[in-house]
This record gives C-alpha cells, sequence and structure tokens, in this order.
C-alpha cells in the first residue's frame, strides 16, 4: 500500500515543481517599447546562470576558432567578408542593449567559417559566426545579411540558449524521476526523452519566431531594409526544398516566417524610414520585389 501511494505523489510533486517553474508572470512586453512587441519569458531561464554560460560560451567560442585555425577553415580578419560583417555587427550592436541591458558588457566578436552549410549563429555574450555556405550560395545583399545577423543576436540578447539549457534540466529531472519510479531504467528515460522533446519543441519554433521579429527591428534601426527577410526567405525556401515538415522541424517553415515577417512590416518600416532619413512615402523599393 505504501507503494502505491508513494507513485502518484510523487508525479503530483514533480508536476507542481516543473509547472512552478514554467509559469510566467503576467505577459509583460519586452522590448524599447514601439516597433515589435514580443512577451517577456519566463522565470525558467533563471535555473541557469547568466555569466556561468557567457563564459562557457565564449571558452568553446574560442576553441572553434583554433580548430578552424588548424583546418585552413577561419577567414583571416582582413578578409573582405570578414570586414563586411563587421562594418554590420558595428552598426547593429548600438541596438541590443534595449533587449537585453548586458548586452552593453559582451565582448562582440564576428568570424566566418569557410563551410558549405547554410548557416550563421551567435553564441550567448556575442560571439557571431556566419558560414562561408549561406553568403556565396543565397548571396546576400547587406541587407539580406543584417536580418540574419540581427536574427542570430536575437537569440542572444532574448537568452533562448539559456531558457532551452532550463527547460532540459528539468525534462532530465523529470525523465530520471519517472523512470526510477516506474522501473524502466535506461531505456525509460531514452523514450520518456523522446516524448519530452517533443512536448518542448515548440518553444524552439517560438523562439526562431520571436528571433525573426526582433532580428529584423534591430536590423530596421540600424538603416536595414526589414523588407529583406521576405527575400532572404524567399531564397531560403529555395535552397532548402527537401527541408522537414513545419510539425517536426525546429524552425518555422518558410511560408510561415514571411506571413509573421509581412504582418509586422508595420511595425519596423517606420523605424527604417527614421534610419535613414526619408519619409514612408519616399522609402527605397521594396528588395522582396525585386
Amino acid at each position: 500500500m505504501t507503494g502505491l501511494r508513494f507513485f502518484p505523489i510523487v508525479l503530483s510533486g514533480l508536476l507542481a515543481l516543473t509547472l512552478s517553474a514554467c509559469a510566467t508572470h503576467s505577459p509583460t512586453l519586452a522590448g524599447p517599447g514601439d516597433g515589435v512587441v514580443v512577451v517577456e519569458g519566463s522565470e525558467i531561464r533563471k535555473l541557469v546562470p547568466a555569466r556561468q554560460l557567457e563564459q562557457s560560451a565564449a571558452r568553446q567560442f574560442e576553441a572553434l576558432k583554433k580548430q578552424a585555425g588548424q583546418k585552413k577553415a577561419l577567414l583571416p580578419a582582413d578578409d573582405p567578408q570578414v570586414r563586411r560583417l563587421q562594418k554590420i555587427a558595428a552598426d547593429l550592436k548600438p541596438y541590443a542593449q534595449s533587449w537585453n541591458p548586458d548586452a552593453g558588457r559582451w565582448q562582440w566578436e564576428v568570424i566566418v567559417l569557410k563551410s558549405d552549410q547554410i548557416n550563421a549563429f551567435c553564441m550567448p555574450g556575442g560571439k557571431i559566426a556566419f558560414y562561408t555556405g549561406i553568403l556565396d550560395k543565397l548571396k546576400l545583399t547587406d541587407h539580406e545579411v543584417a536580418v540574419v545577423m540581427g536574427h542570430e543576436m536575437a537569440h542572444a540578447l532574448r537568452e533562448h540558449a539559456r531558457d532551452r539549457m532550463a527547460k532540459n534540466q528539468l525534462t532530465d529531472l523529470g525523465a530520471t524521476i519517472l523512470s526510477n519510479v516506474l522501473g524502466f531504467g535506461d531505456a525509460g528515460r531514452q523514450a520518456l526523452g523522446y516524448g519530452t522533446q517533443l512536448l518542448t519543441l515548440k518553444f524552439s519554433r517560438d523562439d526562431e519566431t520571436e528571433a525573426d521579429l526582433v532580428g529584423m527591428d534591430i536590423a530596421a534601426r540600424a538603416g536595414y531594409d526589414p523588407r529583406a527577410g521576405i527575400s532572404l526567405w524567399r531564397k531560403m525556401q529555395a535552397a532548402s526544398k527537401n527541408a522537414p515538415p513545419e510539425w517536426f522541424s525546429t524552425h518555422p517553415a518558410g511560408s510561415t516566417r514571411i506571413d509573421e515577417i509581412s504582418r509586422n512590416l508595420p511595425r519596423v518600416l517606420p523605424l527604417y524610414a527614421k534610419a535613414i532619413g526619408v519619409t514612408m512615402q519616399t522609402l527605397p523599393p521594396d528588395p522582396s520585389r525585386q
């Protein structure tokens, strides 16, 4: 009888722990007050210390640079592509702090890696990397580079990696406790782990959508055309025709992203017009229609 009572107690306790950690405050808005509107993230990220994560990211970034250098896969600092990206990053950085006050102390860095992959990332603490594949295969304009870079910066500014790691800590804890209670052992932990991955996958897609919006907001304030997000994702769609269905993907489908960007253009086009000193009526031609 004692064992039968223990089972629901553990489950209810675990459920309470998970729900309390995942709970958000009333939906307060994040950001500078104009432009795009996003909801402040959950408190769960506090389970992972921000400074510790940034330090770990910095070490990993240094190791990546060293390894890439040894393989001659790191473009030199005086390479035109590196200088181009560094200039765009310098334009975007002044608008990062309104999304995360800690960004003012980050040691921002931009590198370019020789790889055919269509990829780019920004680690916690502002460590940015672009692959030559995304620059060359998609033939990105400066406006499109700014949208991509703003998107990757947004992941770091909105602490999506920190949030994901905190969620993983909880799901790992839950899988371990449940598998032990049920007597499933390692096989049980693996099966439960796959289930929790599907349950939490939506957070990652939401992160991607948020990064799209925050990224084009930052780009617009820096004087880059946010409409380039549409031309960018059309290029991405053409380059990834064999992408998996949206439900099982960590990224929203290209058409979904284009729709979301289009819906939010009225919020960011005035920022772009102000940044380049024109009126809404005298904006440059739409790059997505060229």
